[in-house]
């Protein structure tokens, strides 16, 4: 970390050996789950991955019908809640957060719950239930967020809770606040995004959110602009369109584009406009990542990351607090999912809605001396009801500098209906529609010169 060593002894002496052992461990087990990409089956992914694929592959065939089930409980438990409120529910914090919910979003859990059984029986009208839209959605990738929402929901308390955060904070925050306007600790929950998966992302910046870590504007800030898809699915993305081999200076261009939207999109419209105020009922929990004189960044972070796990004198609160985090994003967020996600793959497959919004996209292409101008335009805009819509529509387009253009820019826009824009409408994150709409297209506008120039060197 930069430090010298003598100081570095210094520091670990100041500490209690027991405490310091309740901190390192867990934090190194939450790393190497969440955030160390290892080679398993030929493919390099994130622990977490391989245990929700190992259950997918146990189970899957099941899973459609288990979340449409839970779909329906948190419908029914809903419902009630809303016209009886029930003590049971309305007296438990957790249970009335999970269930009392105000009509809009009752109204869109319902849909859900239709979709849902739709697509599983096959009933009605085959535009929602076919393999492009609610098959996509409840047999492809509701299965991979039950997987992965078990058991990140279980193990984040491993890298909340003992410190980590405390620690990355203080060693961070002069990169982190100058550049991306954000707290230190927040680079967990980035690093966690782009080398595990946005939906970890997502969960990690709404946990943090709730608990009063971060404000309106930090929450919204690194829910929308680090919530990037992972490696893994970055290289399936570019597998599609024929162009695996080009997988390092492809990453390269989609790091180098995320990275100038980050520094621009927090200090524009809309997300500059957000409060610096704290959850509506959190406790807020502001942490002071301002070093003290005379203490090295390490040294402090290091001493508040004792003090945070010195706080855990039980498991079964942690492991309460696990369970809660996976019946949150189960009940909460996946019956959103398959409302909004299966409603804007139908907009895609069945209207010429986003033919229409790309046409403004053919100029700006052919201004970028892009071939097949036409064909990737209405690519670009489509990626926003799925990212891979547009490797499966820009296959066939000839040219390899467009197909790596397509493949670029649908990773890197971020905001897509089908799996991100639906988690972050679903979680407590404030922000809305309109808005996800505004930053998608500006996340467009900024890196859509940066990867055709890119192209342009690499072809």
């Amino acid at each position: 970390m930069g430090l010298p060593k003598q100081q570095m002894n210094y520091d670990m002496k100041q500490t209690n050996f027991s405490s310091l052992i309740k901190f390192i461990i867990p934090s190194l087990i939450g790393i190497f789950l969440f955030m160390i990409p290892i080679s398993y089956g030929g493919e390099i992914t994130i622990p977490v991955a391989i245990l929700a694929g190992i259950l997918q592959d146990g189970i899957g065939a099941y899973i459609p019908k288990i979340m449409t089930a839970i779909i329906a409980i948190t419908v029914v438990g809903s419902l009630g809640t809303y016209f009886f409120k029930p003590k049971a529910i309305i007296n438990k914090p957790f249970l009335n957060t999970l269930f009392n919910v105000n009509i809009v979003w009752q109204l869109i859990r319902l849909v859900g719950l239709i979709f849902a059984v739709m697509t599983l029986f096959k009933l009605g009208p085959k535009a929602v239930w076919s393999e492009n839209t609610g098959q996509l959605l409840l047999f492809d990738l509701i299965p991979v967020l039950f997987s992965v929402f078990l058991f990140a929901g279980l193990f984040l308390p491993l890298l909340f809770n003992f410190g980590l955060l405390e620690l990355c904070g203080a060693l961070l925050v002069k990169v982190m606040r100058p550049v991306f306007k954000l707290p230190g600790r927040s680079s967990i929950d980035c690093l966690a995004s782009w080398l595990g998966d946005g939906t970890i992302g997502v969960l990690l910046t709404n946990k943090q959110y709730e608990e009063g870590y971060y404000t309106k504007r930090e929450a919204a800030v690194i829910g929308t602009t680090f919530s990037v898809v992972s490696i893994t699915f970055a290289i399936v993305v570019l597998a599609q369109v024929d162009l695996a081999h080009m997988i390092v200076p492809y990453y390269l261009t989609v790091v180098l584009a995320g990275l100038v939207c980050a520094i621009i999109i927090p200090r524009i419209p809309p997300l500059s406009r957000k409060p610096d105020t704290y959850y509506e009922g959190a406790k807020e929990n502001v942490v002071d990542e301002v070093i003290p004189e005379g203490e090295t960044p390490f040294g402090f972070g290091l001493k508040k990351a004792v003090e945070r796990a010195d706080q855990n004198k039980k498991a079964a609160p942690l492991v309460k607090e696990g369970i809660q985090n996976v019946l949150d994003m189960w009940m909460g967020v996946v019956p959103i999912v398959m409302a909004i996600g299966t409603s804007a793959l139908m907009v895609a497959e069945f209207t010429p809605f986003f033919t229409y919004l790309g046409a403004p996209f053919v100029p700006i292409l052919e201004f970028l001396q892009v071939p097949y101008a036409s064909d990737a335009a209405q690519t670009i805009v489509i990626g926003f009801a799925d990212m891979f819509l547009p490797s499966i529509i820009g296959a066939g387009i000839e040219s390899e500098l467009t197909r790596f253009v397509v493949a670029a820019m649908s990773v890197i826009q971020l905001i897509y209906m089908s799996e991100v824009g639906g988690l972050l409408l679903a979680s407590k994150i404030p922000v809305n529609f309109k808005e996800l709409v505004i930053i998608f297209f500006l996340r467009t506008f900024i890196s859509l010169p940066i990867v055709v120039g890119m192209a342009h060197l690499l072809f």
